[in-house]
């Protein structure tokens, strides 16, 4: 039995490090959601009239997730018409067209699993990108 023990426990051990591991992965590219999600509804609200600025949402963010600067991305361009390619600034568009107004979030994240330590694998990038039409 103590063999059998033996060579079955580094088994067992890796695969629960594996199995603890990825599911750190995987909470980490949900939180990253949820925090899109977040930074949607604060998008949307700060376009129907309430006060944010893109550093406080980025504040917001940095906060809720535990990233910095670097990580997170707020950029707004704007539609004329229904004109495929957009532009950074409402004047470009002519005095008469419809402009619609975007907000992308992109958030990343790198994070290292434990078997690294060991030579296996690599680092896990995740990016998380939401474009949100302001009403």
């Amino acid at each position: 039995m103590a063999i059998e023990t033996a060579f079955i426990l580094p088994i067992l051990i890796v695969m629960s490090l594996g199995g603890f591991e990825t599911s750190r992965i995987v909470s980490r590219q949900f939180e990253l959601q949820s925090v899109a999600g977040e930074a949607e509804v604060i998008a949307i609200a700060t376009a129907s009239g309430a006060e944010t600025s893109t550093t406080k949402l980025k504040n917001i963010l940095k906060a809720s997730a535990d990233l910095d600067d670097s990580q997170i991305t707020i950029s707004r361009f704007y539609r004329c018409n229904a004109n495929a390619q957009t532009v950074s600034t409402p004047e470009s568009c002519n005095e008469d067209d419809v402009v619609t107004d975007y907000v992308r979030l992109v958030i990343s994240d790198t994070y290292t699993p434990i078997w690294t330590d060991f030579g296996v694998g690599k680092p896990v990038d995740m990016q998380v990108e939401r474009t949100v039409l302001l009403p």
